[in-house]
């Protein structure tokens, strides 16, 4: 899909922050609601964010790199947004696959309810923004996006994946984007280690695309 240029934000980068308070479930910060917008072809979204939210004043470019250039969705299914924000990724998934249902996760109470506000305007019914334990015990994924909180912390983000990591069905994949800086190639060493098939699927403006697959492998 080709995207028109304009400034994005970097990824993790937004003025309002304040460290870690993406990772708050009620963000410490003053609201103070904007509107961005995503292109991707013939796509085109306008959502609302707001501070105390990741990338809230652009679509960042890691979130861009991973809509760009991962694979599509399953056309029906459960589809996971790990991290949802305020649903950029979850939205488009959803208008995409509209025959799919997706879970928008995220800790932030604030981006769940910018997401869906989001979804609700741009005819996304399919979306369901929940927090982590309300997901229901048991269920599987046909696939799992996610620009992944790397800045929580090692032992988070590790722990935030081995509990969903585990819980794609058999033969589906995630898909995660993280930064060639901020360690991708160290996370994807540890996901193997783990007993994850990973291959990196893309490598593009300084973002890695990891495919992950359930183990144990071969």
């Amino acid at each position: 899909m080709s995207i028109p240029k304009r400034r994005q934000a970097p990824s993790g980068a937004d003025s309002d922050a304040r460290p870690g308070h993406y990772f708050d479930r009620q963000p410490a910060v003053e609201s103070r609601p904007r509107t961005v917008h995503l292109h991707l072809g013939e796509l085109e979204l306008e959502m609302k964010a707001d501070r105390g939210v990741f990338g809230s004043r652009a679509v960042d470019l890691g979130t861009l790199t991973l809509l760009r250039e991962a694979s599509p969705p399953p056309l029906a299914g459960e589809i996971l947004d790990l991290g949802c924000g305020y649903g950029p990724i979850a939205i488009t998934l959803a208008r995409t696959a509209p025959g799919a249902r997706v879970w928008a996760v995220d800790v932030n109470e604030r981006a769940l309810e910018l997401t869906r506000e989001n979804a609700s305007a741009l005819g996304a019914a399919n979306v369901t923004a929940v927090q982590p334990d309300q997901v229901p015990a048991g269920l599987e994924f046909d696939a799992i996006y996610s620009n992944p909180p790397v800045r929580v912390g090692k032992a988070a983000l590790h722990e935030l994946l081995l509990r969903w990591l585990p819980r794609l069905r058999p033969g589906a994949t995630a898909l995660l984007v993280v930064q060639r800086n901020l360690g991708a190639d160290s996370l994807a060493t540890w996901l193997a280690a783990q007993g994850f098939g990973v291959r990196r699927l893309k490598s593009k403006k300084g973002y890695r695309i990891l495919e992950v697959t359930s183990g144990p492998q071969p």
